[in-house]
């Protein structure tokens, strides 16, 4: 095992450049992908590593799941870490599932509520309009393609072509699933630290992704501009009901987006986007080759100290 076991832990580090730079130099797109695989790769990496800590730990623990031979003094001898280490893993292992459970039991909450809110709405293509002056619209997902949840007093509050761009934008989230991103890196964020600057990337890029999909639909970047503008003067700091996987994002930074070019889909091949790219890359490659070498090896003294 040696000291790999201890790289998945660390790698994420090399994201952060990338995390920083996708939402100026990469197509919202692209950025969300890239930094949403990324942030799966290296917190699955980082997860085996503590699993292995924590088969490691376990050989200090009398009586653990294991055949009784892991906890004998020659395999504890053998184990290449101290009982502190080990026991530190236990401990980070049990936080790190206590943590991604509760962010998906308040994810389906949070979905259940907002589901309930609008069940007594007839059902339609067409959005969910509930009759609140508080100005809120979110992206509600579902079985059947999910459905555009938006506020009277949202309406009210736009002219007509700001309300086409602002649930085409709505729609977008819908039909490219920005759900599963916003989920997939806030549980990676949960297993390591070091992949909270990932989560809030992907918030920032899938509603630029949303706002490129609009200005694409509507044909009309100003618009589309002005409705995002719009719509959050008008909108309350903290919506009430609103659901947690609907995050607008900094809103200046969005409009000055819309009212500049089309962004490309991948930098130059000397910019600095593109070496964060390719560092992260690299980061994440070594990342999994290390959590495969620490497995192995503890694979075979497994194998070596016990009768598996």
């Amino acid at each position: 095992m040696g000291t790999a076991v201890f790289l998945p832990l660390v790698l994420p580090l090399t994201a952060l450049p990338i995390a920083r730079l996708a939402g100026h130099h990469l197509h919202p797109r692209a950025a969300a992908r890239l930094l949403t695989t990324i942030a799966a790769a290296m917190a699955l990496c980082s997860a085996v590593s503590l699993a292995l800590l924590f088969v490691v730990g376990t050989a200090h623990i009398p009586g653990n799941p294991l055949p009784d031979s892991w906890s004998d003094p020659e395999v504890r001898d053998a184990v290449p870490f101290h009982q502190a280490v080990g026991s530190g893993a236990i401990v980070a292992l049990t936080a790190v599932v206590a943590a991604c459970a509760r962010t998906l039991h308040r994810h389906r909450r949070v979905r259940l509520d907002a589901l309930r809110a609008v069940a007594g709405l007839p059902a339609g293509p067409g959005p969910a309009v509930l009759p609140d002056p508080q100005p809120y619209a979110y992206a509600l997902p579902g079985p059947d393609g999910g459905r555009i949840v938006v506020s009277t007093g949202m309406l009210g509050g736009l002219a007509e072509d700001e309300r086409t761009a602002l649930l085409a934008h709505e729609r977008a989230h819908l039909t490219h699933r920005h759900h599963r991103h916003l989920l997939v890196t806030r549980l990676a964020g949960c297993v390591n630290p070091f992949l909270r600057p990932l989560h809030r990337a992907v918030a920032y890029n899938t509603e630029r992704w949303a706002d490129e999909v609009a200005a694409h639909a509507v044909g009309d970047r100003r618009l589309t501009a002005r409705a995002v503008a719009r719509a959050a003067l008008i909108s309350a700091p903290h919506p009430v009901g609103l659901p947690a996987f609907a995050a607008p994002g900094p809103v200046p930074r969005r409009v000055a987006a819309l009212l500049g070019p089309v962004p490309h889909a991948w930098p130059p091949a000397h910019s600095p986007a593109a070496l964060a790219t390719v560092f992260a890359a690299a980061g994440t490659a070594a990342s999994a080759v290390s959590a495969l070498n620490a497995a192995g090896a503890l694979l075979l003294i497994l194998k070596v100290t016990t009768p598996l």
